[in-house]
C-alpha cells in the first residue's frame, strides 16, 4: 500500500472523526477508531457514554479521544456540564467540545455564558476545550460576543456547530470567528463538511479543526488511502 500524499496527511491531522448519531453501536464506534488510526485523524469525537470504549480502542495510537458536553442543546446547568466534563476526562477524554447556553447569549446575559464556559474549563484544566456557539441560531454580533466570551474564559477553540440544528458551518462564519478570536485561539468548522472542496475552503477561511463524519471520503479525495481499504 502506498503512503498517503502530504496534502492528505496534513488534512487528516485536522479532522475530528465524528460519530454522534443516537443509534450508534459499539461496533460502529470502534470502526471509527480503526478508521481514525488508519488515516491519521486528530481525534474521534463521541458522546460521553462512549469515552471509555474509544479511549481503549485508540490506546497505543496518537489519535485523541474527544467528548461532547451539554450536547446538543447546551441547556444543562453549568454544574452538570462541569461534572460531565470531569467524568469524560476521568474516563479517558483528551478533548472536550461543550455547547454554550445559547438562550442566555441571545438574552444578553453574557456573564452567565462566560461563567458556563469557565465552569467547564475549571473542570478539565488539562484537556483541550472547544466551545460550540451554534452559529446558525445567532447573528453576527452574537457570534463575535460568544467568541470573545470563550476566549476570555480560557477556551482553546471556538466551534461553529453541533450538526444537530438547522445548518452547520459556513465559510463566512469561520472567517468571522477567526477574526474575532485572533491567532491564539483555534476555530473548528463542524456540520456539513463532507467534501474535499468544502474542507479546503474551511481551512482557507481559518479553520484549524474539522468536525466531520466524512473524514475517510475527504482524505481519500485528497489522495490518501482509498475509502474501504483496511
Amino acid at each position: 500500500m502506498s503512503e498517503p500524499d502530504q496534502d492528505a496527511s496534513a488534512l487528516a491531522r485536522l479532522i475530528d472523526h465524528t460519530i454522534l448519531k443516537l443509534d450508534a453501536t459499539a461496533e460502529q464506534v470502534l470502526a471509527c477508531c480503526d478508521e481514525a488510526t488508519l488515516h491519521g485523524f486528530r481525534s474521534v469525537c463521541i458522546n460521553p457514554v462512549r469515552v471509555k470504549l474509544v479511549a481503549a480502542g485508540l490506546a497505543g495510537s496518537d489519535v485523541r479521544t474527544c467528548s461532547v458536553i451539554g450536547f446538543p442543546l447546551g441547556a444543562a446547568t453549568s454544574r452538570i456540564k462541569a461534572a460531565e466534563a470531569a467524568q469524560a476526562v476521568a474516563d479517558g477524554a483528551d478533548e472536550i467540545d461543550m455547547v454554550i447556553d445559547i438562550g442566555a447569549l441571545k438574552e444578553g446575559r453574557h456573564d452567565v455564558v462566560g461563567a458556563d464556559i469557565a465552569a467547564v474549563r475549571a473542570a478539565c484544566p488539562d484537556a483541550i476545550l472547544k466551545v460550540i456557539i451554534e452559529t446558525c441560531l445567532i447573528d453576527d454580533d452574537e457570534k463575535r460576543t460568544a467568541c470573545r466570551l470563550a476566549k476570555q474564559s480560557g477556551a482553546d477553540f471556538v466551534k461553529t456547530s453541533t450538526g444537530f440544528s438547522s445548518s452547520g458551518a459556513t465559510v463566512a462564519d469561520v472567517a468571522l470567528m477567526r477574526a474575532a478570536v485572533g491567532p491564539d485561539v483555534g476555530v473548528k468548522a463542524s456540520g456539513g463538511v463532507r467534501t474535499l472542496d468544502t474542507a479546503r475552503a474551511m481551512v482557507a477561511a481559518g479553520a484549524m479543526r474539522l468536525g466531520t463524519s466524512s473524514g475517510v471520503a475527504i482524505v481519500s479525495q485528497a489522495g490518501g488511502i482509498p475509502a474501504g481499504i483496511y
